[in-house]
């Protein structure tokens, strides 16, 4: 079935390109998305990761002879066995529409490849469900499953592109913004920082663990502490919570901290960033109202009963994007026990957090505890927060009072915290930053209504990657190097 001719001997050209070839020989490759066969002509819709064109294989020409009518003979041949989903080389004539027949709408409207060839480099089973739509009708466990073909479908390739664009567009704005991007460890350690920790047994220290970490938030302290002052990764995050339709067990995160600053400055670099991330990428969107407005936590829950409000005036526009900030957050409240089983505090945000200036004093004496109020700071878009940040406890002493109202006992301050205590007490500057959360930013700017259609390889409602068949049972071998015995 597969031909050879002339499909080694040139370069291949991208589909979005084919319209500066008109009337050139070429080499196309890509899959096979539609074939329509009409007896003497069929007809094939061809993509690659650029986009699609139409492709005609036409009837020998009445005086054809030779090899030039066993060619012709051959790829018709060829092109009635090919189906969808098939990879194919083709080399073919681009030829000009005729004017009525130019599709103006479409890309590669307005030509045609006249198929003179066709090497079929890999054949495909029946795919497990139609790409040709935006997918939403299939049930999600299917498409999990079957994620690499569910991949293939435009939506799939334009959230997925898009996402890299943004991603790459945020490297560059902190890179000019004077942030340096360090990378910090997946493999660290268990510390009580609100959501339970995914565990990594070790081999070698048996019965000790590290934890996968659930933000980069210590780290990032210890590198302003390093001496970088403005920091910023791309990292990725794991909690290991329930799922829900703007949760993953593992997810991505913007992740910024920068020394010798105030909130109005951490800010204002990433409202910036948010507008011109939307201005560049986004243009066909609207950004409300510029500057963002700001509403303190008390007014957000008087007003709209929401620390995240959706501020759109009108809720129908879903290219309309009403951020907004939401400040001056409570530092501490009330639970039902504290870190010793008794009636306490905990903290809203993290622990790291400082309180705003004037309530320094109350918060190294222990006092008006519920009144304090701490320089944290969310940004909201259309009802969902998208990140959230804070100046930081950059003295010890203040870091140390914070667990002590949450009632831990000094040994387990320094049991869980005592790195980060030495790090402040070796001569760290005031600091303080921000992270968003990447999936559900690009879930919005994307339209889309969960963050599973943003991630290349998401995990289902439960928390399973129903493609690798994951989590799984590992061998009897490998528990026996880990030390660790399951019981029924």
């Amino acid at each position: 079935m597969n031909s050879q001719t002339g499909t080694d001997a040139m370069a291949r050209i991208y589909i979005k390109d084919l319209s500066a070839h008109i009337g050139e020989e070429v080499i196309i490759k890509g899959w096979v998305d539609v074939r329509r066969d009409q007896g003497k002509m069929i007809f094939f819709d061809f993509r690659d990761v650029t986009g699609k064109v139409q492709g005609v294989i036409l009837p020998p020409s009445k005086t054809a002879t030779g090899d030039v009518l066993a060619r012709a003979l051959h790829t018709h041949e060829v092109g009635s066995k090919l189906r969808s989903e098939w990879v194919v080389a083709v080399k073919g004539r681009v030829n000009q529409r005729p004017e009525r027949s130019i599709q103006k709408d479409k890309q590669n409207g307005n030509i045609e490849l006249e198929i003179l060839d066709i090497t079929v480099l890999n054949e495909a089973e029946t795919p497990a469900f139609d790409i040709s739509g935006d997918g939403k009708e299939i049930g999600e466990e299917v498409r999990l499953k079957y994620r690499y073909i569910d991949l293939r479908r435009a939506r799939m390739q334009k959230n997925i592109i898009n996402r890299h664009k943004a991603a790459l567009f945020i490297r560059q704005f902190y890179t000019r913004e004077g942030f340096f991007e360090i990378e910090t460890p997946n493999m660290t350690k268990s510390t009580p920082e609100g959501s339970r920790d995914f565990i990594v047994p070790s081999r070698i220290d048996q019965g000790k663990f590290y934890a996968l970490p659930q933000s980069p938030q210590q780290y990032k302290q210890i590198i302003m502490a390093s001496g970088f002052e403005r920091y910023f990764q791309i990292a990725r995050c794991f909690r290991d919570e329930d799922s829900r339709g703007d949760r993953q067990p593992e997810f991505t995160q913007v992740d910024i901290e920068m020394s010798f600053v105030t909130q109005e400055d951490v800010m204002a670099v990433n409202e910036k960033l948010l507008i011109e991330l939307v201005q560049t990428l986004y243009p066909e969107k609207k950004i409300q109202q510029i500057p963002f407005p700001r509403l303190s936590y008390k007014e957000a829950m008087d007003k709209y009963g929401s620390d995240k409000p959706d501020l759109r005036t009108d809720k129908n526009d879903p290219n309309l994007l009403a951020f907004g900030w939401v400040i001056d957050f409570p530092f501490f409240e009330k639970t039902d026990t504290d870190a010793n089983g008794k009636p306490g505090w905990t903290f809203t945000h993290n622990p790291f957090s400082a309180p705003k200036p004037e309530y320094i004093a109350d918060l190294l004496a222990a006092k008006n505890i519920g009144d304090i109020v701490a320089a944290q700071y969310d940004i909201t878009l259309n009802g969902n927060e998208i990140g959230g940040g804070g100046i930081r406890n950059h003295t010890p002493e203040a870091l140390r009072k914070v667990f002590e109202i949450m009632g831990y006992a000094p040994e387990r301050i320094e049991k869980n915290f005592g790195h980060m205590l030495k790090a402040l007490a070796s001569g760290t500057p005031p600091h303080g930053g921000l992270a968003f959360g990447f999936d559900r930013l690009m879930m919005l700017l994307q339209n889309e209504p969960n963050i599973r259609e943003v991630i290349p390889f998401a995990k289902s409602g439960e928390g399973k990657d129903l493609m690798m068949d994951s989590p799984s049972e590992v061998s009897a071998e490998q528990l026996r190097e880990l030390g660790i015995k399951l019981s029924k």
